[in-house]
């Protein structure tokens, strides 16, 4: 079948690398792309709003199955308008997205089927939002209710940086995804994401990853998309899989499939681990970005035969699929002056030198200008490696990263270093 996939980042090159390796695949289209997507389908120009322009595509390249990367076109409702023409879809309707559209409607969601989550207020305004605020204690987090592109959210230590945090998002900072505003109690534990793939009835557990927020080393400086991630994470036992499936993913799945809002797609939840249990953070209605470039580094399986199943509501025919035992780690290149104004134009090389230590490098935000590989964005490549642990993997990843020539990219240099000090911790 000829498949389609939408988006252009570092997520998108790592599906196109995994779904181009299917025998399943006939053609791969991907719009639009990017130079290292272009290795492995024809790029096309589309534009996702245009869902009649899409739709148009689909029909005349004979699309069997259509995978939407980005959060913003399942938001917009592309899957709907797509499925409505004909089209079998790998993403969820615009009314089951609001799980990541909505900060709000996920927390009340939670609240009324008792899924477990930290306390919370949604607030309308600046006002409604301080005098709220004296309903929690310090640290507390606080989010744009919309997508902001991952750069909608506070973890304020004081009660200034809460109000700040508030000011902005009723500013008018963020946009429409600031028209409210969630306030949440700060949970205390260690963070982990865990995927699933389901069709509204079947979920399917893809793996666990853990990512790396903050833009400096040791978890310092401003929230960014991501700066790495590995998987599996490990501090995510079977044991605390199983709470996780059993306490927050399949309630989910049942109350979104009884309140008339059947989820198709991967479910992607954020988790804390607390003293009390696993809790959910939030709900992401697409493959994380870097977490998916570690997932796809290690799954085993037919990619594409386990979207259109999802697509086509028949998971409950398929095996579980089959993940590497092996850690896969990968480190966000990006570009001078991210998270905030990224400096573009950078030129890049390397990247034959950067594979040959065995690493993969996928590119996130890059593009030619005059045959020349330059930077286009704030998260630049993805150099992802597998070892036998994390600090195996780790080492890889970075040995791919020195042999990169990319003078205005910069990395952290301790991805994955949670687990690295647990393992140390363990052979000591």
């Amino acid at each position: 079948m000829n498949i389609l996939l939408l988006g252009s980042g570092g997520r998108e090159h790592a599906l196109a690398w995994k779904l181009a390796q299917s025998p399943r695949c006939a053609k791969l289209f991907a719009a639009p792309g990017n130079p290292g997507i272009a290795e492995h389908a024809h790029l096309v120009s589309l534009d996702a709003k245009d869902h009649a322009a899409v739709a148009a595509f689909c029909a005349a390249e004979q699309i069997g199955l259509v995978v939407i990367g980005p959060e913003a076109p399942l938001v917009d409702g592309l899957a709907d308008s797509l499925r409505a023409a004909g089209v079998s879809v790998f993403g969820p309707s615009k009314a089951a997205a609001q799980l990541e559209g909505s900060k709000a409607f996920t927390k009340e969601l939670c609240a009324r089927h008792n899924i477990p989550t930290g306390a919370f207020r949604r607030v309308r305004n600046k006002v409604e939002g301080l005098t709220a605020l004296d309903s929690f204690t310090i640290p507390v987090v606080i989010k744009a209710d919309g997508l902001a592109a991952g750069k909608g959210v506070t973890v304020a230590m004081t009660r200034g940086e809460a109000e700040a945090a508030l000011h902005d998002i009723f500013s008018g900072r963020f946009g429409s995804a600031g028209a409210e505003a969630v306030i949440e109690e700060f949970l205390h534990g260690e963070e982990a994401s865990f995927f699933a793939i389901t069709d509204g009835h079947t979920i399917v557990p893809l793996g666990s990853a853990q990512d790396h927020k903050r833009v400096g080393d040791g978890d310092t400086g401003p929230n960014t998309g991501g700066m790495g991630a590995y998987s599996p994470a490990r501090v995510l036992t079977p044991l605390l899989e199983g709470e996780a499936i059993e306490r927050i993913i399949a309630p989910t799945v049942r109350a979104m499939t009884a309140e008339g809002m059947p989820y198709s797609g991967v479910l992607y939840a954020g988790l804390m681990l607390t003293t009390t249990g696993v809790q959910l953070i939030e709900y992401n209605a697409r493959f994380g970005d870097p977490e998916c470039q570690v997932l796809m580094l290690r799954l085993e399986d037919d990619l594409a035969e386990l979207l259109l199943a999802a697509a086509e509501c028949r998971l409950a025919a398929l095996p579980a699929p089959r993940l590497s035992g092996e850690t896969a780690l990968t480190v966000v290149m990006a570009a001078e002056g991210y998270p905030g104004t990224p400096k573009a134009d950078g030129t890049i090389k390397g990247i034959a030198a950067a594979e040959a230590h065995g690493a993969k490098v996928f590119h996130a935000g890059t593009a030619l200008k005059g045959g020349q590989l330059v930077a286009s964005g704030g998260r630049v490549l993805n150099v992802t490696a597998s070892g036998s642990s994390v600090s195996e993997a780790q080492a890889r990843a970075y040995a791919a990263v020195d042999a990169l020539d990319f003078p205005d990219g910069f990395c952290r240099r301790d991805i994955g270093w949670r687990e690295v000090d647990r393992e140390r911790a363990e052979e000591s």
